[in-house]
Protein backbone atom coordinates (compact mmCIF):
# COMPACT_ATOMS: atom_id res chain seq x y z
CA UNK A 1 0.00 0.00 0.00
CA UNK A 2 2.83 2.29 0.81
CA UNK A 3 4.30 1.79 -2.63
CA UNK A 4 0.93 2.35 -4.27
CA UNK A 5 0.56 5.77 -2.65
CA UNK A 6 4.11 6.52 -3.55
CA UNK A 7 3.50 5.62 -7.20
CA UNK A 8 0.22 7.49 -7.22
CA UNK A 9 1.95 10.58 -5.92
CA UNK A 10 4.59 10.33 -8.66
CA UNK A 11 1.93 9.78 -11.30
CA UNK A 12 0.12 12.93 -10.21
CA UNK A 13 3.40 14.82 -10.20
CA UNK A 14 4.26 13.56 -13.70
CA UNK A 15 0.75 14.44 -14.90
CA UNK A 16 1.18 18.03 -13.72
CA UNK A 17 4.58 18.26 -15.38
CA UNK A 18 3.09 16.91 -18.61
CA UNK A 19 0.37 19.59 -18.47
CA UNK A 20 3.05 22.27 -18.16
CA UNK A 21 5.06 20.72 -20.99
CA UNK A 22 1.92 20.59 -23.13
CA UNK A 23 1.26 24.30 -22.50
CA UNK A 24 4.88 25.10 -23.34
CA UNK A 25 4.64 23.07 -26.56
CA UNK A 26 1.46 24.91 -27.55
CA UNK A 27 3.19 28.24 -26.90
CA UNK A 28 6.17 27.09 -28.99
CA UNK A 29 3.83 26.10 -31.84
CA UNK A 30 2.22 29.54 -31.72
CA UNK A 31 5.65 31.18 -31.72
CA UNK A 32 6.68 29.02 -34.68
CA UNK A 33 3.54 30.03 -36.56
CA UNK A 34 4.17 33.72 -35.85
CA UNK A 35 7.79 33.41 -36.97
CA UNK A 36 6.70 31.64 -40.15
CA UNK A 37 4.22 34.44 -40.92
CA UNK A 38 6.87 37.04 -40.17
CA UNK A 39 9.37 35.28 -42.45
CA UNK A 40 6.81 35.23 -45.28
CA UNK A 41 6.23 38.97 -44.85
CA UNK A 42 9.98 39.61 -44.90
CA UNK A 43 10.34 37.55 -48.10
CA UNK A 44 7.45 39.48 -49.70
CA UNK A 45 9.06 42.76 -48.65
CA UNK A 46 12.40 41.73 -50.14
CA UNK A 47 10.72 40.73 -53.41
CA UNK A 48 8.89 44.08 -53.49
CA UNK A 49 12.14 45.89 -52.75
CA UNK A 50 13.81 44.13 -55.69
CA UNK A 51 11.00 45.25 -58.03
CA UNK A 52 11.30 48.83 -56.73
CA UNK A 53 15.08 48.75 -57.21
CA UNK A 54 14.66 47.67 -60.84
CA UNK A 55 12.09 50.42 -61.47
CA UNK A 56 14.35 52.98 -59.78
CA UNK A 57 17.30 51.97 -61.97
CA UNK A 58 15.16 52.25 -65.10
CA UNK A 59 13.85 55.69 -64.11
CA UNK A 60 17.34 56.89 -63.17
CA UNK A 61 18.60 55.80 -66.60
CA UNK A 62 15.73 57.56 -68.37
CA UNK A 63 16.24 60.76 -66.37
CA UNK A 64 19.63 61.21 -67.99
CA UNK A 65 17.87 61.90 -71.29
CA UNK A 66 15.45 64.48 -69.86
CA UNK A 67 16.11 68.21 -70.00
CA UNK A 68 18.17 69.01 -66.92
CA UNK A 69 20.15 72.07 -67.90
CA UNK A 70 18.32 75.23 -68.92
CA UNK A 71 19.93 78.55 -69.66
CA UNK A 72 18.29 81.73 -70.91
CA UNK A 73 19.92 84.98 -71.94
CA UNK A 74 18.12 88.19 -72.96
CA UNK A 75 20.14 90.59 -75.04
CA UNK A 76 19.97 93.60 -77.37
CA UNK A 77 21.89 92.99 -80.62
CA UNK A 78 20.85 96.31 -82.17
CA UNK A 79 21.97 99.58 -80.63
CA UNK A 80 19.23 101.58 -82.34
CA UNK A 81 16.46 99.55 -80.63
CA UNK A 82 15.93 99.91 -76.91
CA UNK A 83 15.36 96.97 -74.56
CA UNK A 84 16.49 93.38 -74.47
CA UNK A 85 13.89 91.88 -76.79
CA UNK A 86 16.08 89.08 -78.16
CA UNK A 87 16.78 85.84 -76.34
CA UNK A 88 18.78 82.61 -76.45
CA UNK A 89 17.58 79.51 -74.61
CA UNK A 90 19.66 76.35 -74.16
CA UNK A 91 17.87 73.08 -73.26
CA UNK A 92 20.27 70.20 -72.54
CA UNK A 93 20.15 66.76 -70.96
CA UNK A 94 22.71 65.20 -68.61
CA UNK A 95 24.98 64.35 -71.54
CA UNK A 96 24.89 67.92 -72.96
CA UNK A 97 22.59 66.92 -75.83
CA UNK A 98 19.65 69.12 -76.77
CA UNK A 99 19.13 72.38 -78.59
CA UNK A 100 19.61 76.14 -78.48
CA UNK A 101 16.72 78.40 -79.51
CA UNK A 102 17.52 81.95 -80.51
CA UNK A 103 14.82 84.57 -81.00
CA UNK A 104 15.71 87.85 -82.67
CA UNK A 105 13.37 90.85 -82.93
CA UNK A 106 14.24 93.49 -85.47
CA UNK A 107 12.34 96.30 -87.18
CA UNK A 108 11.75 94.09 -90.20
CA UNK A 109 10.34 91.13 -88.23
CA UNK A 110 10.87 88.43 -85.68
CA UNK A 111 13.09 85.41 -86.38
CA UNK A 112 13.52 82.22 -84.38
CA UNK A 113 16.35 79.76 -84.94
CA UNK A 114 16.95 76.35 -83.38
CA UNK A 115 20.35 74.64 -83.44
CA UNK A 116 20.96 71.05 -82.30
CA UNK A 117 23.58 70.36 -79.65
CA UNK A 118 25.35 67.01 -79.32
CA UNK A 119 27.91 66.40 -76.56
CA UNK A 120 28.04 70.13 -75.88
CA UNK A 121 28.93 70.99 -79.48
CA UNK A 122 26.84 72.16 -82.42
CA UNK A 123 27.38 71.46 -86.11
CA UNK A 124 26.27 75.09 -86.67
CA UNK A 125 28.22 78.13 -85.51
CA UNK A 126 26.90 79.47 -82.20
CA UNK A 127 26.73 83.16 -81.35
CA UNK A 128 28.21 84.51 -78.11
CA UNK A 129 24.73 84.71 -76.55
CA UNK A 130 23.95 81.12 -77.54
CA UNK A 131 27.22 79.95 -76.03
CA UNK A 132 26.47 81.89 -72.87
CA UNK A 133 23.01 80.31 -72.60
Amino acid sequence: MYYTCYYLFYLLLIKEKLKRYKRNIIILWEIEELLTQYLEKVEDTLAGQEVLQQKYSKIEHQLGYCIQKVGIIRYNPFEEMGGNFCFAIALLDEFDNGLVINGILSREGSYTYAKPIKNGESSYPLSAEELQA
